[in-house]
C-alpha cells in the first residue's frame, strides 16, 4: 500500500484527510473510496480503467496486448543468432562482415586479428602503412546502417549468450505491458541511442558491436515501469547498478559508451510513453514523441558524422 508522507484530502472528498494513496495514480483516497487490489489499493477510476483495459485488450500504456508476448523476443533472438552464424561462418572475429556491421565513427585501419591503428583517419593513410590489412569505412564515411546493425552483431559466444539471456528474461514482461509495437520501439531506439553515444564519446577509429545498448535500454524502461506501477523497482535498480559497475570496471573490453547511451535512450522512450496524457489521443502523443526522439538521436549521429567528415 502506498502512503503519502503526510495527511492529504481525499481527491473525491477533500474534507477527509487520509494517509492512503491509490497504487496506480498516487492520488490520496479515503477509506470510503479505496478499493482493495491484489497489491495495495486503488481508486474507483483506476479500477474502472483496469476493467476497460481487460475488456478491450489494451495495455496500461495504450498498446494492444500481445496474444504471445514471447514472440517478438524470439524473433529478436533469431535475428541475433542469424547474424552470429553469418560472422562465424565467414571468420568469426576476423570476418569482413564484422567490420561492416559494427559501428565505427570514422573508420578503422585494420592491423591483424583484433588490432587496429588508432588515429588513422582515411583509407589512403591506412594503405600507406606497411602492416595494415585493410580499411573499413565508418558512419562518417557513409556506413550509416552501422547505427542499427551493430546492435545485432556479435563475434564472441559469451557476449552473445549473456545478451540473449537478458533479452529472454526482460523481453516478454516488457511486451506484455507495452504491447508489441512499443516494445520494439524501446528496443530499437535504445540501440540507436547506444550508437549515438559511441559516435560522440568513443575513439573515432574504434568499433563496437553487440545488443548491450538495447539491453540496457530495456533495463531502464523496466525500472521506470516498475516504479510507476508499483513493482519491485529496488531490485531492478540494484541489477542495473551492478551492470553499470561491471561496465565501468572493464572499459578496455566493454563499450561503456554504448551501454550508457542505450540506458539513457531507454529511459527517454519509457518517459515519453508514461508522460503522454490519457485519452483518445494518447497513442498519437506517444508516437509523435517517439518519432521526435528518434529524429533527435539520428540528427545527433548525422551531426557527429559531418564533424568527423
Amino acid at each position: 500500500m502506498t502512503q503519502p508522507s503526510m495527511a492529504q484530502g481525499c481527491y473525491r472528498h477533500p474534507d477527509r484527510p487520509t494517509m492512503i494513496a491509490c497504487q496506480r495514480c498516487r492520488r490520496p483516497v479515503c477509506p470510503e473510496c479505496l478499493v482493495p487490489a491484489p497489491v495495495g489499493v486503488q481508486c474507483p477510476e483506476c479500477v474502472r480503467q483496469g476493467h476497460r483495459v481487460t475488456r478491450t485488450g489494451v495495455g496500461p500504456l495504450g498498446g494492444h496486448r500481445s496474444a504471445n508476448p514471447q514472440l517478438t523476443t524470439w524473433v529478436l533472438i533469431g535475428l541475433n543468432l542469424a547474424v552470429f552464424g553469418l560472422l562465424l561462418a565467414t571468420g568469426g572475429a576476423d570476418s569482413p562482415w564484422a567490420e561492416v556491421l559494427a559501428i565505427t565513427p570514422l573508420g578503422t585501419c585494420l592491423a591483424g586479428t583484433g588490432h587496429y591503428y588508432p588515429g588513422v583517419t582515411d583509407a589512403a593513410a591506412c594503405a600507406a602503412l606497411p602492416e595494415a590489412t585493410g580499411w573499413t569505412a565508418g558512419v562518417a564515411a557513409g556506413a550509416w546502417w552501422q547505427a542499427l546493425t551493430s546492435a545485432f552483431a556479435h563475434t564472441d559466444p559469451m557476449h552473445l549468450g549473456s545478451n540473449l539471456l537478458s533479452l529472454w528474461f526482460l523481453g516478454p514482461p516488457l511486451e506484455q505491458v507495452l504491447g508489441r509495437a512499443r516494445f520494439l520501439a524501446l528496443y530499437l531506439i535504445s540501440a540507436v541511442g547506444g550508437s549515438l553515444a559511441v559516435m560522440w564519446l568513443a575513439d573515432a577509429s574504434s568499433s563496437a558491436l553487440g545488443a548491450s545498448g538495447a539491453i540496457f535500454g530495456m533495463l531502464g524502461g523496466l525500472l521506470l515501469l516498475a516504479r510507476r506501477f508499483g513493482g519491485n523497482y529496488q531490485l531492478i535498480g540494484g541489477l542495473l547498478a551492478l551492470n553499470l559497475v561491471i561496465t565501468f570496471a572493464n572499459t578496455a573490453a566493454i563499450s561503456w559508451q554504448g551501454h550508457l547511451g542505450g540506458l539513457l535512450a531507454g529511459l527517454a522512450v519509457t518517459g515519453v510513453l508514461l508522460a503522454a496524457p490519457r485519452g483518445p489521443r494518447r497513442s498519437s502523443w506517444q508516437w509523435a514523441g517517439l518519432a521526435a526522439l528518434t529524429l533527435l538521436l539520428l540528427g545527433g549521429i548525422a551531426w557527429r558524422a559531418i564533424m568527423l567528415g
